[in-house]
């Protein structure tokens, strides 16, 4: 975080990743906008105790930290990982312990997911080399085919 020292704390969102937005609370529909998911997602997400809005009667209002940890759920599942997995780590930051314990389960983690999702790569990569095979055995049967009037 040493390249980010002339930015202020405020700047920074709770992926710990500097933020141009200094808004400090945000409706439902301020995030569904925002991030592309519906509301539905958002008190999903809520639920599962991944983000904990507080309320003003019956609007729930998002704070920075609810934001960024938006933000790591969907950023964790682009990545492949489980709303669990992704809690799990979500609540090693809440330890305050320096995030010493949450940046090493992360980075551990982060790491397992490079090696399925590089084992996942093969397989497909594997699958279409096949299905290209495939396509050209049958477009040339089917060339054939053409050529000779058959059916």
């Amino acid at each position: 975080m040493a390249q980010f020292a002339d930015i202020s704390r405020d700047d920074i969102d709770a992926t710990g990743i500097p933020d141009g937005n200094r808004q400090t609370s945000f409706t439902i529909g301020d995030l569904s906008r925002e991030f592309g998911v519906t509301l539905r997602t958002l008190r999903f997400y809520e639920d599962k105790g991944l983000l904990n809005p507080s309320r003003d009667g019956l609007n729930r209002i998002y704070s920075r930290r609810d934001r960024g940890r938006l933000k790591l759920v969907l950023m964790g599942k682009k990545v492949g990982f489980s709303l669990m997995e992704i809690k799990d780590m979500l609540e090693l930051y809440d330890l305050k312990d320096g995030q010493v314990q949450q940046m090493q389960l992360a980075l551990r983690r982060f790491n397992e997911q490079i090696g399925i999702l590089e084992g996942q790569k093969v397989e497909i990569e594997k699958a279409l080399d096949e299905l290209r095979r495939t396509v050209h055995v049958v477009s040339g049967l089917l060339r054939q085919k053409e050529a000779g009037g058959g059916s």
